[in-house]
């Protein structure tokens, strides 16, 4: 957490002219607005803009500011009675206590616990090979036994569970996740890979292996296997999950909605991180591109439903429907989905809005 000090922001006056076609100001704006604690750029965007994710192109930062995207509780931003400028009055503030991007107290959990790393770095990584009275799982407030861990008394360590493989394939340029299953008293090995339904059966590239921070540890005793105390733990820590260095900044929480300069190809939606079959409004996916596809947090995409592929009933008989005429339907809009992590090949996004569940395969666009 960033130390807070008190520092005078003097003769800052931002005016920013809206001068992108676009980036209109909602119909009976207020004329000032106060930022509130627990204010996010998403929502402050969503009260003045018709679309929220155009709010740098209606910011024009003086040559003195540093960030003019830093907003603070307690700062006023007036609109012009013509609609055509908004105003940030200076004031004092506290460094470090600018609103985040999204609201990070709810989503918390979702934002820190995913990392994204190579099968090879995974496969050898500490894990976990038993529990205290040899119980079959471990818990907050019990001893785990990890091999192949070089650590000293006192050190903090984050046990991590694989998740999804991410792939890629010669022949169809789209990535996809599998699921994995890394309970290694049910499965040959240190995972099970769930390849059935892309018809490549795992033959892939591997592009990276997602893993979900379950829980933190206190080395106890070093040794092989050395004694950590579970200090938390978000799910039942089982044999087999590995041991990682903690990571006390996972994210940069300061950052704003912005719209892409350009569609990286073949972005799509290809996991989920704590659902089943579908997401909504704020909930996190995983997405097909990361950030040598360019992709960087704040971005916002449009998400498309594909369209299905019926059969055309009047253009041919429904008696012969499985060789008679077909007709793709149009995509349908279903929300925006904002990047708030990105690693080389995936991002993670949190669902903004929407009109309908978000589903793996829904398509990404520039949003209009």
């Amino acid at each position: 957490m960033l130390k807070k000090t008190l520092a005078l922001f003097a003769g800052l006056l931002v005016t920013v002219a809206v001068y992108a076609a676009g980036a209109q100001l909602r119909p009976g704006h207020p004329d000032t607005y106060v930022v509130k604690k627990g204010d996010t750029l998403w929502d402050i965007s969503a009260r003045f803009l018709q679309k929220p994710w155009l709010w740098p192109e209606i910011w024009q930062a003086n040559p003195q500011v540093h960030n003019p995207h830093l907003i603070y509780p307690g700062d006023v931003l007036n609109l012009s009675y013509d609609g055509q400028h908004v105003m940030l009055k200076p004031r004092m503030r506290e460094v470090g206590s600018a609103i985040p991007a999204i609201p990070l107290d709810d989503l918390k959990m979702f934002l820190e616990d995913m990392r994204v790393l190579s099968s090879d770095t995974l496969k050898k990584a500490p894990y976990v090979v038993g529990f205290e009275q040899n119980m079959p799982r471990g818990v907050t407030g019990q001893f785990v036994y990890v091999r192949g861990l070089d650590a000293k008394p006192g050190q903090r360590w984050a046990i991590v569970r694989p998740t999804h493989m991410f792939r890629q394939f010669d022949d169809a340029p789209m990535r996809v996740a599998h699921t994995l299953d890394s309970n290694v008293g049910m499965v040959n090995g240190p995972w099970q890979e769930d390849s059935r339904h892309d018809g490549h059966y795992g033959k892939g590239e591997e592009v990276g292996v997602e893993v979900r921070v379950i829980g933190t540890a206190k080395v106890l005793r070093g040794g092989d296997p050395s004694t950590l105390l579970v200090t938390d733990s978000s799910r039942e820590i089982r044999k087999g999950d590995r041991v990682l260095p903690v990571n006390d900044k996972p994210y940069d929480p300061y950052y704003y909605p912005h719209a892409p300069k350009s569609l990286p190809d073949h972005a799509r939606v290809i996991a989920f991180t704590d659902s089943l079959n579908s997401a909504g409004r704020r909930e996190v996916v995983a997405l097909s591109v990361g950030s040598s596809d360019g992709v960087n947090n704040g971005q916002t995409y449009a998400v498309f439903q594909p369209g299905d592929r019926i059969h055309d009933d009047v253009a041919s008989s429904s008696m012969l429907s499985g060789i008679g005429e077909r007709v793709t339907l149009p995509d349908e809009f279903v929300g925006h989905v904002m990047v708030f992590r990105t690693f080389d090949h995936v991002s993670y996004g949190l669902i903004m809005d929407g009109v309908r569940p978000v589903r793996t395969g829904d398509v990404l666009r520039l949003p209009e």
